[in-house]
């Protein structure tokens, strides 16, 4: 059996492994802490090693603890050119003086000074024991301990092209090893048929645990698989999202004909940035700034059609990061401090560079910014519009974020799942009852159904009822209200901003609190 295969993987290759799967789930798989360390750890233990990460939104520290390969076993001793015994044990090296060797060495390595001291005793050819402590060029620290011709340990800390390790062995057979490195990666979610073929990557590791370069080589064709939805399919899937949405922020036709020509002009400058880097870091900002254009400097609505803010909205529905706060703030309340610091930064920038967008379109237009007040019209839309207007809202989704169509229909369940107890909780106890109680559901169901092989990951299955939640554009609308001079308007809707954001992060943490824990058997330790 190969040191790749089903049994115990060598440290190195392991770890190799792991760090490219922590690295693409931070990239692509939407997942919080607690979920990529699952994954993370499980899989440790399927290839026979153990792992801990510390994680942060876009990034995290890797540590895998793993047996040693047959390359490593006579000792490993170089480290940026050097060369050091690894406690590898020499009979032309080694006196035996009633049964006891001593050898001592002391020397320098690079400017580094180090020192071993070997002991051994041999019975019958056995040797049983050499220790070592090196320094060379940074890299400090390997000690083993032989028996029989066999390495029982291997320990070691060292620091290597910005990459830090820490090994440490105390094994019968081959021994062990811990590396440590730091993993970084910047959140990218466009397009979910990743995450999709991620679950289904993990779920066969798990079930057949093939060798590590094998699931190397699946997990690179996952990451440069094209994508499944032509450009102008993810344009019109732009269009449909906020054509969806538009009637729950004003249930009006004209909201619904002011969306189709704004989303139009994000959409085509959203699929333009796709292979523009640069212009993708800015998106948000340009796509608020003209959609404001064109509503205060083109459409010019009056009062009787709504707040121009209110306009502009479900065009910029797409960007507005409302996942990204809720899943913060349920991230911190849930103790992953440093993860939902970094997710809620980020997530207000985002809200930032939308208010400045519509600024910036408020300043060119001259339009005076006390006209940034967001009364709603009259609803002049059947109450089926609005109910059949979700289901092209999830249509978009599919299309914009790449779901797998066969996905489809478990999206537009959760989305009129979370819907429907929303409104029953809202005509119970209030709407910040109901909120929860949506929230609540929506997490616990999306959590047992993303659970047996072959179903759609969690995060497919969350995303499109959390979208109907609507927290982000609250906070939009607060800010773009303050700064027209609609103070009490403004506090009031940023109250409800705060109230709702926290309202979904307790309600998806109590909704997960009442499903059963994942079962460690998830993953299967390997024999």
């Amino acid at each position: 059996m190969s040191d790749s295969g089903p049994g115990r993987a060598p440290a190195e290759e392991l770890h190799g492994f792991l760090r490219e799967l922590t690295r693409f789930m931070l990239r692509f798989s939407g997942e919080g802490a607690e979920g990529v360390d699952r994954v993370v750890r499980g899989l440790a233990r399927t290839y026979g090693g153990r792992a801990e990460t510390v994680l942060v939104a876009d990034g995290a520290v890797l540590s895998v603890t793993a047996g040693v390969g047959e390359g490593e076993r006579e000792g490993q001793g170089r480290a940026g050119g050097h060369d050091g015994d690894d406690g590898a044990d020499r009979a032309d090296e080694v006196h035996r003086s009633d049964g006891a060797d001593r050898v001592s060495r002391t020397g320098e390595v690079g400017g580094v000074g180090w020192s071993g001291v070997i002991r051994g005793t041999r019975r019958a050819g056995e040797i049983a024991g050499t220790t070592g402590t090196r320094r060379a060029g940074g890299t400090a620290g390997v000690a083993g301990t032989r028996r029989a011709g066999g390495i029982a340990g291997t320990a070691g800390a060292g620091k290597a092209g910005g990459t830090a390790g820490t090994r440490t062995g105390s094994g019968r057979t081959g021994g062990e090893r811990t590396v440590t490195s730091v993993v970084s990666a910047f959140p990218d979610l466009p397009r979910l048929d990743r995450a999709f073929a991620l679950k289904e990557f993990v779920e066969r590791l798990r079930e057949e645990r093939p060798p590590l370069d094998e699931a190397m080589a699946g997990l690179r064709r996952i990451e440069a698989m094209p994508g499944r939805v032509p450009p102008w399919a993810r344009l019109l899937g732009i269009v449909l999202f906020a054509l969806g949405f538009a009637p729950a922020v004003q249930p009006t036709w004209y909201e619904i004909g002011s969306t189709a020509l704004l989303a139009g002009l994000v959409a085509g400058l959203t699929v333009l940035s796709e292979t523009r880097p640069r212009l993708a870091r800015v998106l948000p900002l340009l796509a608020a700034a003209l959609v404001s254009l064109v509503t205060l400097g083109l459409l010019q609505p009056g009062h009787a059609h709504g707040g121009p803010v209110l306009i502009m909205l479900p065009a910029l529905f797409f960007f507005v990061p409302g996942d990204l706060l809720s899943a913060a703030a349920a991230e911190l309340v849930g103790g992953f401090l440093s993860t939902g610091a970094v997710r809620l930064v980020y997530a207000l920038v985002l809200l930032l560079q939308l208010y400045v967008g519509v600024l910036l379109g408020v300043a060119v237009t001259g339009t005076p910014t006390g006209a940034l007040f967001d009364t709603a019209q009259d609803a002049d839309l059947s109450r089926w519009v609005i109910v059949g207007s979700w289901a092209v809202f999830t249509a978009g989704l599919v299309l914009a974020f790449g779901v797998p169509w066969r996905a489809a229909g478990w999206v537009t369940a959760l989305v009129f799942l979370t819907l429907g107890a929303q409104a029953a909780g809202t005509a119970l106890i209030g709407e910040v009852g109901g909120t929860f109680v949506a929230a609540a559901a929506l997490a616990a169901t999306a959590d047992l159904l993303a659970r047996p092989p072959g179903r759609p990951p969690r995060l497919v299955l969350f995303l499109g009822g959390f979208f109907t939640l609507t927290a982000g554009s609250l906070g939009l609308r607060a800010l773009t209200s303050l700064s027209g001079g609609h103070v009490l308007h403004g506090f009031h809707d940023l109250m409800d901003f705060v109230t709702v954001v926290m309202t979904i992060a307790v309600g998806l943490l109590a909704g997960a609190a009442l499903v059963p824990g994942r079962a460690e058997r998830e993953f299967r330790d390997a024999s």
